[in-house]
């Protein structure tokens, strides 16, 4: 589980978005979802921004959104699959209902995304999504 995630409230875990998560946040989610790429972390912020921050500096808060989002959502898919394998091959697999674009995308480019996914890991559990 991810640490920011289990904050004791919503309200914290909002707090640590607002005052920006640590990269190392952004490390330990681009690591679970994509293990084996590590330019992953580079489609949320661009490398020399990874760079400047790897001195002690924090994620703003838009970055920490993503990171949030993101984390949320592998959180999610983990509670469906509950096999690490089986969630990366569901976020990273085209899928018919997103326009033939992979979850994973669709939940880190906006919040609208990312609860389009739930919804469809919500559809999965109860045996109707595609």
């Amino acid at each position: 589980m991810l640490d920011f995630v289990t904050a004791p409230t919503p309200m914290g875990v909002i707090g640590g978005i607002e005052s920006g998560l640590p990269l190392s946040t952004l490390d330990q989610v681009t690591d679970q979802i994509a293990p084996d790429d590590s330019k992953f972390r580079f489609l949320i912020i661009p490398k020399a921004t990874w760079t400047r921050r790897q001195r002690g500096q924090h994620l703003s808060p838009a970055e920490s959104e993503i990171v949030a989002r993101l984390a949320l959502v592998w959180e999610r898919t983990m509670e469906i699959y509950q096999d690490e394998t089986a969630a990366r091959r569901f976020l990273h697999t085209p899928h018919q209902l997103l326009d033939g674009r992979t979850p994973v995308d669709v939940a880190r480019c906006t919040g609208a995304g990312a609860r389009l996914v739930e919804d469809i890991l919500g559809r999965l559990e109860h045996g109707s999504a595609l």
